[in-house]
């Protein structure tokens, strides 16, 4: 992978973990199907600005079912049935887990043994990253979150099969998708509530976080992956999305006052290691390119 696509992987990523924190903000004065309904009523706005993709309407509303309202919508669930954000975040990333295994069945991309080899010790990284979380997690939680993170999996190879479409036009059109079949789960559950929840403070907090989730983490961030997808292998790809948890770790510190454990520290240490294992290394490369050019001025 280029240095500048492992840049960008990387950035769309810790847009991601930025965004647990930003959704429990969000919560806070909406439901989560009228924050989904939002979220995306902001990322459509993109579509005044780029044409339609080429692709049949059926490819583009199954892409903003599965990679953009299944997932908020189970993600968004599952925080007010108990998943806490710092979970929140380990959990999505298991879509890297179901996107290789998708591809492999569906795709024939079939892993190497490098790749399952850092995959291998990103999760676990993972899973002591999530028994740092403590006792405030229900099934129903992870199960909701678990299933927003195979819908997002879905919507990742559906995004390869629109090889050579521009991704940013993808995402924007089909974040027309989610805001009505959010607002009839709206109207089913939400039951005549009233449409923001919270005093005027709460709702500019969660208003502000309503547009970076459209804007920033849906517009700019699923441009970049998908861009990336449809060039790239999906595993070598996929673990550069298990930074995400570590950048919403560090949000959560920063932002919610979030303290870290030793174990913590632990699990973010094996993503990291992960990642240098699963992705082919071409740092000596660069090296003596740089230095090559560099001498070269002298």
């Amino acid at each position: 992978m280029r240095p500048r696509d492992a840049m960008l992987a990387a950035l769309s990523s810790v847009i991601w973990g930025v965004a647990f924190v930003a959704v429990a903000f969000g919560l806070a004065s909406f439901s989560p199907p009228r924050l989904t309904a939002l979220r995306f009523l902001v990322g459509a706005v993109a579509v005044f600005f780029v044409p339609r993709p080429r692709l049949p309407w059926a490819l583009l509303v199954l892409i903003g079912l599965t990679l953009f309202t299944g997932q908020f919508l189970l993600l968004f669930f599952a925080y007010e049935a108990g998943l806490p954000p710092g979970l929140a975040s380990v959990t999505q990333q298991t879509q890297a887990f179901f996107t290789v295994l998708l591809a492999a069945a569906f795709l024939d991309e079939l892993p190497a043994a490098r790749q399952w080899t850092g995959m291998a010790v990103a999760f676990a990284g993972l899973m002591l990253i999530g028994l740092t979380v403590g006792a405030d997690l229900t099934g129903a939680g992870l199960g909701l979150g678990l299933a927003a993170a195979l819908s997002w999996a879905i919507g990742n190879l559906l995004v390869k099969r629109a090889s050579g479409v521009p991704v940013l036009s993808v995402v924007a059109w089909a974040s027309l998708v989610p805001p009505l079949p959010a607002l009839a789960v709206s109207a089913m559950t939400d039951r005549g509530a009233p449409f923001v929840d919270g005093g005027s403070h709460a709702f500019w907090l969660s208003l502000g976080a309503a547009v970076y989730l459209g804007a920033i983490a849906t517009v700019v961030a699923y441009a970049i992956w998908g861009d990336l997808l449809q060039r790239y292998p999906a595993a070598v790809l996929a673990p550069f999305a298990l930074l995400a948890p570590c950048a919403g770790i560090v949000a959560s510190a920063v932002i919610l006052g979030e303290a870290f454990s030793p174990i913590r520290y632990a699990g973010m240490a094996l993503i990291l290691a992960g990642l240098v294992i699963a992705v082919p290394s071409r740092a000596s490369e660069w090296a003596a390119g740089f230095f090559g050019r560099s001498a070269a001025r002298f």
